[in-house]
């Protein structure tokens, strides 16, 4: 594992419903963040299909199998530029038995290395698809271990800790997180959220946004990639891609003080499933 490892969250604007585009879309963000010297790439929740359907019919006719060629040109992408680096993204799968999960998938080189489906559904995601069953990976890969979460995620304490305690080094989150509104000068909630479970877990965490307009719903364009010491050290905003090098071996030493340690100090023998 190197000492620095460049994390860029490629910030796009998918089309609703439009496969062709998306994957060609996609394809060229993994090849111009690799370019720019990128180890691990995030783009976006549901990248390949766009995010406000109209139909389960539409959430269909884009869904793809973890089979599907997008994921070999990725791959390829990797493999001609930077063998050692790795993509998180999500998309719209559809399983063997034609059921429907919002996914993220993990490429590297040699091509998919883990399937997260997404386990905690956001409103009107419950209409098409079905939530995942299995708690999201931790793979390794040369930059370090990375685990993986999809945008509501986040808002469960429970998934980040698990994460964390099976020492993953990086969460990287596909993220759609639609614009509310908030006090001036605050940053968005997701974010705060982000923050605070980077900081709590002594995890680095990459969350990469969408922006644009699509079908009325305003995105917050808000990818940021957070420290494990919880503060952001990037964020996209208006740009297109949010980079940032990190020391992702920093968060692996969980001692806040030489008395306090922040999983060595949980009260597990106290602590009951609801």
């Amino acid at each position: 594992m190197t000492s620095l490892v460049r994390v860029s969250c490629r910030q796009l604007r998918p089309r609703i419903a439009d496969l062709a585009t998306n994957v060609e879309l996609s394809t060229a963000a993994v090849r111009s963040a690799i370019d720019e010297g990128a180890d691990v790439i995030v783009l976006p929740e549901l990248v390949t299909s766009g995010y406000s359907f109209a139909s389960v019919d539409e959430v269909r006719s884009v869904a793809v199998p973890s089979s599907h060629p997008v994921f070999d040109g990725w791959a390829t992408a990797i493999r001609d530029g930077r063998p050692s680096a790795c993509v998180v993204a999500g998309f719209a799968e559809v399983a063997g038995d034609g059921t429907l999960y919002n996914s993220a998938a993990l490429v590297d080189a040699r091509g998919v290395r883990a399937v997260y489906r997404k386990t905690h559904l956001w409103d009107r995601e419950k209409l098409w698809f079905t939530p995942g069953d299995t708690l999201p990976p931790v793979v390794e890969t040369p930059s370090g271990r990375i685990g993986i979460a999809i945008c509501y995620d986040l808002e469960f304490p429970e998934l980040t800790r698990d994460l964390a305690l099976r020492h993953a080094d990086l969460v990287a989150v596909p993220t759609n997180w639609p614009l509310v509104e908030r006090p001036a000068g605050e940053r968005p909630p997701e974010v705060v959220i982000a923050m605070a479970a980077a900081r709590v877990n002594r995890v680095a965490i990459a969350c990469c946004d969408r922006a644009g307009t699509e079908r009325g719903q305003e995105w917050t364009a808000g990818s940021t990639i957070v420290g494990s010491d919880g503060w952001p050290v990037a964020t996209a905003g208006a740009l297109d891609a949010a980079t940032a090098d990190l020391d992702l071996r920093a968060g692996r030493d969980k001692a806040l003080t030489d008395l306090a340690d922040a999983f060595g100090d949980r009260r597990v023998d106290l602590y009951r499933p609801s």
